[in-house]
């Protein structure tokens, strides 16, 4: 397909009435326009009735999802086991919400953290892999990342387990996994680093390798709910992160995803968004032009 712009998917505080997805347009992968005058674009009626790390993804069909975070913030910190998804064609109508309740396998029936859920598709396994940062209150387990895999996003295939530990045995969340020449990079905010710290394996799945100096963001300040795209018809990555104790979002780049440097703020138009962690996809004029 022939993409040419952006779409960011996102949510934009703590308030219940903020844990909701909003959606906003690029043209270039810096510059962001809010769409529906940044009001949310699906109201939530199951579950907590609350979204927060919407993470969207284009399907093997070129139909498109969203998954993220069941959880009211109000409720607490370790208050959900479970996420929320919806299905759409055009990106315009989302529909079939339904909720993946994690409390009801043998591996995370204890879960009180179900956070952050991304998807990838395995192309060895020809199946999507959700991964997530989980905790559970019967295993001596920090909020690490667990996976599991799915091929309709309503039942899974496979129960959970866990993808990654970070060495230092601290919680390591919001993982966001990258593919580029037949590597998959795992970036993910490390608590022992207090940084954004990659590891690297073969396959989706793992195992991945945490190299000793592994830290890759390059703010001199705590980032969280990091997401990873390719600036089109350029060798460049970019990564995002909420700076979510100062607000507002750092933005660096790479050629490669291991050597990065901030973006000047004066290149960027994003904090007006007012975003927390969220999740970018790649999509074609014709689909660009329909959500404007």
């Amino acid at each position: 397909m022939n993409f040419t712009k952006y779409l960011f998917c996102y949510f934009v505080g703590n308030e219940p009435h903020e844990e909701s997805v909003h959606l906003a347009v690029s043209e270039d992968g810096y510059h962001f326009t809010a769409l529906n005058n940044n009001e949310p674009i699906i109201k939530q009626n199951l579950g907590k009735k609350c979204c927060r790390d919407p993470f969207i993804f284009r399907d093997q069909e070129n139909k498109f999802h969203i998954i993220g975070t069941d959880m009211r913030s109000y409720d607490g910190w370790c208050s959900n086991n479970s996420m929320v998804v919806w299905d759409s064609v055009d990106l315009i109508n989302w529909e079939n919400e339904r909720i993946l309740d994690f409390s009801r396998f043998p591996e995370t029936k204890s879960a009180d953290r179900v956070w952050a859920p991304e998807v990838i598709f395995d192309k060895f396994r020809k199946e999507y892999m959700i991964y997530w940062s989980n905790h559970n209150t019967d295993d001596d387990l920090s909020t690490i990342t667990w996976y599991a895999y799915t091929k309709d996003f309503c039942t899974l295939t496979t129960n959970p387990k866990v993808l990654f530990k970070p060495k230092s045995n601290l919680a390591g969340i919001d993982a966001d996994i990258t593919e580029m020449n037949g590597k998959y990079y795992l970036f993910q905010a490390d608590e022992g680093k207090s940084a954004i710290c990659y590891a690297v394996a073969d396959k989706p799945d793992g195992p991945y390798f945490e190299p000793d100096d592994n830290k890759i963001s390059v703010a001199d300040v705590a980032l969280e709910g990091n997401c990873t795209y390719k600036i089109l018809k350029e060798n460049k990555y970019v990564l995002i992160a909420d700076q979510f104790r100062n607000g507002g979002y750092f933005m660096q780049e790479s050629e490669d995803l291991l050597n990065w440097k901030a973006v000047d703020k004066s290149k960027i138009s994003l904090d007006h968004l007012h975003p927390r962690h969220g999740s970018m996809l790649h999509i074609t004029e014709v689909e660009y032009n329909r959500l404007v």
